[in-house]
């Protein structure tokens, strides 16, 4: 809730940002009914499974190099702890019953949402107290369906040593610091963290191999100076070197599911997830370097685009058609590849270089959020990419001046392997916003 101190004309005596509303405006859980009950996972009567704990392996670059490597060894800490929460609950939704539940919005959602958010802003907040989080959910959804309990527990199961145990406002109040108007900001340049506490819920709930991504970057003055993404189903099933149509390179990525980390001025780089997904197997800390493609031609390219989007609807598909047969390919045929779910497994497609462009149209029916784009975008930027909206223009994370959550891209996001960029905006010049 805003200070009632901030008025206009005062932002140069204040600080950047203001704090977060005090405890007592967040209201007991017992207020709100209870007629939609959660499987615990597991019930408190049940023996508490060991703790996870992540070896601490170094950064791949020196930390001299890197002026925010403290935060940037935080933020891969508080991401893997998420992955390993999202790789047990999404494992208890399919051994259990338990209810797969959705929000206002109509987008799928599970107690995973949620303790993301708990985990990663308790994790950061232990060592940068000071720095708010723009972040996607609040508690009012949980506490109105009785999800609480289940919520504490998979964070419980996951954060780090604590002087105390958690209590449900703790992780309640972790939720809220990154709700909407848990901080107000003024027109000035802020610090704050962005999270996406899991990017392709759609896929997560399926249950299968789908794609989805924790997502965690830091603003610094308008700028992303550091990201992090995991993925845990990521799986490498193809392998581009150099004889491939001369687009391609030897990029060696996880087969058991990854972790993404960029800062700028040093590269982006993956390690995998292993020790995650199979707790007795040896940890992994080898980084490889991310190189985008070699696509010098817009037929050549490997294209992305969102599930909703019809290919038909972008000005693209008046010079060229789709197919998602790479044999198939042609003067005036684009490769699509079959994506499922989020905007983030994009990202991470074309900054690992297995896509080379991924397109997303403005629509004025969706509201472009931060956390769908920031980490994707300096993981993009640091492999050699670029992004921009659809003049060339860099994204603003500064347009939303009090909340820093809405993006209002020109006609929409273009991110491609930087060699094919200035082709594809010639391409998309004639045109606007999609509706």
């Amino acid at each position: 809730m805003p200070n009632p101190s901030f008025v206009k004309g005062k932002e140069e005596q204040l600080p950047t940002t203001l704090t977060f509303p005090p405890m007592d405006l967040l209201r007991s859980a017992s207020q709100f009914s209870t007629a939609v009950h959660y499987r615990r996972l597991p019930s408190p009567s049940t023996p508490r499974r060991p703790r996870f704990s992540p070896v601490r392996s170094s950064l791949p670059f020196p930390n001299y190099k890197a002026k925010y490597h403290r935060e940037l060894e935080a933020a891969i800490d508080a991401v893997e702890r998420a992955c390993s929460l999202c790789v047990d609950v999404q494992r208890s939704l399919f051994a259990t019953e338990g209810r797969v539940l959705e929000k206002n919005d109509e987008t799928p959602v599970t107690v995973a949402d949620f303790g993301v958010q708990a985990l990663i802003s308790l994790e950061l907040s232990k060592s940068f107290p000071s720095i708010p989080l723009v972040a996607e959910e609040d508690s009012g959804y949980i506490r109105a369906n009785n999800l609480v309990d289940a919520v504490v527990t998979v964070v419980t199961d996951k954060v780090s040593a604590n002087n105390k145990p958690l209590e449900d406002e703790d992780v309640l109040e972790a939720i809220d610091r990154g709700g909407k108007n848990a901080t107000v900001y003024c027109t000035k340049p802020a610090t704050y963290w962005v999270l996406d506490p899991i990017d392709g819920t759609k896929g997560f709930v399926k249950g299968n191999r789908a794609l989805y991504v924790v997502g965690l970057a830091l603003v610094v003055e308008g700028e992303i100076v550091l990201g992090v993404m995991g993925c845990p189903n990521w799986v490498d099933d193809i392998s581009y070197n150099s004889s491939s149509n001369g687009q391609g390179h030897e990029n060696i990525m996880s087969k058991f599911g990854i972790v993404m980390v960029s800062h700028v001025g040093c590269g982006t780089w993956t390690r995998e997830l292993l020790d995650i997904l199979d707790r007795s197997a040896k940890a992994q800390d080898g980084w490889t370097k991310c190189i985008v493609d070699r696509c010098h031609s817009v037929p050549k390219a490997r294209v992305c685009t969102t599930e909703s989007q019809v290919w038909e609807g972008l000005p693209l598909s008046a010079l060229y058609n789709a197919t998602y047969d790479p044999e198939s390919v042609g003067d005036k045929e684009i490769l699509l590849l079959s994506m499922c779910c989020g905007s983030l497994s994009k990202y991470l497609m074309v900054a690992s270089g297995r896509a080379s462009v991924y397109i997303q149209a403005a629509r004025d029916t969706k509201i472009l959020q931060a956390w769908d784009h920031a980490v994707g975008i300096i993981c993009v930027h640091e492999a050699g990419g670029k992004v921009s909206d659809w003049e060339g223009m860099d994204i603003d994370f500064g347009a939303d001046q009090t909340e820093r959550r809405v993006l209002y891209p020109s006609g929409g996001f273009l991110v491609t392997n930087g060699n094919i960029h200035a082709q594809l905006l010639e391409m998309l010049a004639p045109t606007s916003a999609i509706a």
